[in-house]
């Protein structure tokens, strides 16, 4: 289990090197939805709890902390 998960952590990390701002695109377009979906009166509590704001916000964090650190 533990080398499994060295492993996947290995991959990931070379494969965010070379694409070093796709999380904080990934975020700001998630940001852009939950936007998109504040007009939407069929979007419901994905609206009310604002939560793809809240994930577009932390995935846009961690992939400039990401970024800064590889």
């Amino acid at each position: 289990m533990k080398k499994t998960l060295n492993l996947l952590f290995d991959r990931l990390s070379e494969y965010l090197a070379r694409r070093k701002g796709l999380l904080p695109l990934l975020g700001m377009l998630l940001i852009l939805a939950n936007l998109i979906l504040q007009w939407s009166p069929a979007a419901g509590w994905l609206a009310d709890t604002n939560l793809l704001l809240h994930l577009g916000l932390i995935v846009a964090i961690l992939g400039f902390m990401l970024a800064w650190a590889l």
